[in-house]
């Protein structure tokens, strides 16, 4: 198992050899819910690049003291993906959220789709926000990354289409569509400076008023596979196919490697 990982946001403040306190949510979590103990090591970050590794000291009410031991810091991997996800219903977008934070998306739009369910409406689109950002941050934790997503504000159709012009790559997944998304990643080269964007629509489908208008953006229309997959799974599938076609992945794999060897040393 790799070590731990918790949000302290002036981590790269802290030299190696200096000492630094995690309180509050995150403190209580490592103190009362892991029950870290003097000696042990976990890994702290600010979620935008900075991972140390740090000794506990001492453990307090709700805090801990720790040591840094060394600090580092870690590159964005590339491409920058960003996932437009319509929002599904109930506790889907959660899910979906999730699981792209796993897979390594950079950046989460919600949108609000012609044909959603589910509608954030007034101060329901700030809470909603609120809770998809809540577990990204937790999923970033678990998935022990160094850059955590942004959940970006609630999106309308003029805002996607308007992301979908500025990209290098846009990808609407469409049931309808002809290509296969694997076929089409596979003959491109995603560079460093690729910004690479991934339109998921809602369980009712796109409409046919926004099909056109992504693809007058220059997006391309493309489709998973045989089957047709869950709004809450879909991007995560598709974020994959791109990422695992770039450098991030095997990257990400090496830093992961050294965490577990660093384990069983």
């Amino acid at each position: 198992m790799s070590l731990p990982v918790f949000l302290l946001e002036t981590v790269s403040d802290v030299p190696p050899g200096g000492r630094c306190v995690l309180e509050g949510n995150e403190g209580h979590h490592a103190s009362s819910v892991r029950r870290m103990r003097a000696g042990e090591h976990l890994l702290l970050t600010d979620g935008c690049g900075a991972m140390a590794e740090a000794e506990v000291a001492s453990v307090e009410r709700g805090r801990l003291v720790c040591r840094v031991v060394s600090l580092e810091s870690v590159e964005a991997d590339e491409p920058r993906v960003t996932v437009v996800q319509a929002l599904p219903k109930g506790d889907r977008g959660q899910l979906a959220v999730e699981l792209l934070t796993e897979v390594g998306v950079h950046t989460i739009v919600p949108w609000q789709a012609e044909r959603c369910v589910s509608r954030w409406v007034g101060p329901k689109a700030e809470r909603g926000r609120a809770k998809w950002s809540a577990a990204a941050n937790e999923a970033a934790k678990q998935s022990r990354r160094a850059w955590w997503p942004a959940v970006e504000p609630l999106a309308v159709t003029s805002d996607v289409v308007a992301l979908a012009d500025a990209a290098e790559y846009c990808f609407v997944l469409h049931e309808g569509a002809k290509d296969p998304l694997a076929e089409v990643v596979a003959s491109e080269i995603f560079s460093s400076a690729s910004r690479v964007v991934i339109v998921v629509g809602p369980e009712g489908g796109l409409s046919p008023s926004e099909v056109t208008a992504l693809e007058q953006a220059g997006a391309s229309t493309v489709r998973l596979g045989p089957t047709v997959l869950r709004t809450s799974t879909a991007g995560v599938i598709a974020a994959a196919l791109v990422l695992a076609a770039s450098p991030a992945w095997g990257r990400r794999l090496d830093v992961l490697s050294e965490g577990s060897a660093h384990d069983e040393r």
